[in-house]
């Protein structure tokens, strides 16, 4: 299935994780960066919860806890 049948958050969210940067997984704050957001307390938990729930629906992977990759990186 392709990340386009995701909500626009979500498909920002699997983006970053694809790229070079979140090959070895992102912490929510890092996630916040990347994305152009403060790294404020709000932001960071509302990224975390969407980062869970991709992880829930098999997209991405929580490798430690709260540091989250891509479930499959595109080659290239």
């Amino acid at each position: 299935m392709a990340a386009s049948v995701l909500a626009p958050d979500h498909q920002q969210i699997l983006s970053v994780l694809e790229s070079e940067a979140g090959r070895q997984g992102m912490r929510c704050q890092q996630l916040a960066a990347a994305l152009g957001l403060e790294a404020v307390p709000a932001k960071v938990e509302g990224l975390r919860s969407k980062a869970k729930r991709l992880v829930e629906r098999r997209w991405a992977l929580q490798v430690r806890p709260g540091v989250f990759t891509a479930l499959a990186v595109p080659a290239g």
